[in-house]
């Protein structure tokens, strides 16, 4: 008689996060640990950290997965993907460390909920609180009241806002929600197999918007299930490098609108692309003022 199928496929693509990548694993293997019906996954992008001697070094069980150039987010996911076996497959970012039953509490409600393709757990801030992780597919608005954005922080009440983060939703029990978070996602293989992975023209950041977008033309529903939780230390990966991730968010913000929103109606399109990078532009110039005056203070 041959081995039962996995249950979970878990994969992580790390990039350079080597201490965080371990407090991950070790948080899986504890949430793990009387549940043999998984495998982990962990892809490396090309780290200058150690971050694979590590790995070899300290968890062996783990299948690594050496890319020698960085593939991104959704290029680094696809190949881990591609050698997984599990019935659910599941994205997690190296800076999450997963509580209590969480695992089994995802695919339990897999089990009960034969027409939900993708599942994502609350993630928490490193403070404890809540991340707003579920959302609404992104309209045209997004890019000025979305989570980050200077309106939403300086108007958090907004109409725009609380109806793109989902903030009066309450997030405490499951719903269907438009898309989740690919800090933590978890994605029936039915799913995988038919649409595939994540579209890799998005090098970083959307891939996972796109996903979910694919997962409900194909007629499956995504929920949020906060009775699963992870803490999310947002950022660690993208600090490295904050003016490439800055450009990477808004291009794929282009990218998303031109694969999925586009008419072909010339005006508008060039109005979305002006709105787009005029965003970028600001951002960058702030960051570089606050770069400048940090370094005023500390001459």
């Amino acid at each position: 008689m041959g081995q039962s199928p996995l249950e979970l496929s878990i994969v992580i693509v790390n990039w350079n996060t080597r201490d965080m990548l371990r407090e991950c694993l070790l948080s899986l293997f504890a949430a793990c640990h009387r549940w043999p019906k998984f495998e982990i996954i962990v892809v490396d992008n090309a780290s200058s950290d150690d971050s694979v001697a590590m790995v070899r070094a300290d968890f062996p069980e783990v299948i690594l997965v050496e890319n020698k150039t960085n593939l991104g987010f959704g290029g680094g996911n696809n190949v881990g993907f591609a050698r997984s076996t599990g019935k659910i497959i599941a994205t997690i970012n190296s800076d999450t460390q997963v509580l209590s039953d969480a695992l089994e509490v995802i695919c339990a409600y897999f089990a009960s909920n034969e027409k939900t393709g993708a599942v994502g757990p609350k993630l928490l801030n490193t403070d404890g609180s809540v991340q707003l992780s579920c959302r609404r597919f992104p309209g045209f608005m997004t890019a000025l009241f979305n989570r980050y954005s200077l309106l939403t922080r300086l108007f958090p009440n907004n109409a725009w806002s609380r109806d793109y983060l989902m903030s009066d939703c309450g997030h405490e029990s499951s719903m269907d929600v438009d898309w989740v978070s690919g800090a933590a996602l978890f994605v029936r293989r039915e799913v995988y197999d038919s649409l595939g992975g994540f579209d890799e023209d998005y090098f970083m950041y959307s891939e996972d918007v796109d996903w979910c977008y694919r997962i409900h033309r194909a007629g499956w529903r995504v929920a949020y299930v906060p009775e699963a939780a992870l803490i999310h230390h947002i950022g660690t990966s993208t600090g490295h490098a904050p003016f490439r991730m800055v450009w990477q968010r808004h291009r794929s913000m282009w990218l998303f609108y031109r694969k999925h929103y586009s008419a072909d109606i010339v005006l508008l399109d060039i109005a979305t692309w002006l709105g787009i990078w005029s965003r970028f532009a600001v951002i960058v110039t702030r960051n570089a003022i606050r770069k400048l005056l940090g370094r005023k203070v500390n001459s």
